[in-house]
């Protein structure tokens, strides 16, 4: 194993819950999330060469993933093999999983950017890297926000 490949398994491991919650906010269904998830890991490999060392890892790691996963929702076809041995984040069956699966269902209602701003945030990521991320101000993002939660507010009181 070289070393680029160690750096990519590394960060494969300290971001796969992150790249996978991502997916799995602008997937339909679970082999879609799989997809994504696939073509997210498959984009940040081949990018790994151009990372800037200045930029943070995480926002870098956001951006691609989000990047995918907007590509993806423009085209709606990839093609993919299933991972192997992909951990289940997210089951269903568990209190925490019911609670996803609700979470999920709201958030597809948003528009694409306020889907992505409300995932960053989820992460709690500060309102400049946010902004970075999706071409904003933080300023802006903050006012966004306030529009989402009443959104997702209204969404929960109507179901």
């Amino acid at each position: 194993m070289n070393n680029s490949e160690k750096e990519f398994e590394d960060l494969v491991r300290k971001y796969e819950s992150t790249v996978y919650s991502v997916c799995y906010m602008y997937a339909a269904s679970k082999p879609e999330t799989d997809d994504l998830f696939q073509e997210s890991l498959a984009n940040i490999w081949r990018s790994m060469q151009s990372y800037r060392k200045e930029c943070n890892l995480n926002s870098w790691v956001y951006r691609i993933t989000l990047n995918t996963c907007l590509s993806y929702k423009r085209k709606k076809r990839i093609t993919t093999e299933p991972l192997d041995g992909h951990a289940e984040l997210f089951d269903e069956r568990s209190p925490a999983g019911r609670q996803s699966r609700q979470l999920h269902e709201r958030i597809q209602r948003l528009d694409v950017v306020d889907r992505a701003i409300v995932l960053l945030w989820l992460e709690n990521m500060p309102y400049d890297e946010i902004g970075a991320i999706v071409g904003m101000s933080a300023k802006n993002i903050g006012v966004r926000l306030v529009r989402i939660k009443e959104k997702l507010k209204s969404s929960s009181q109507n179901n």
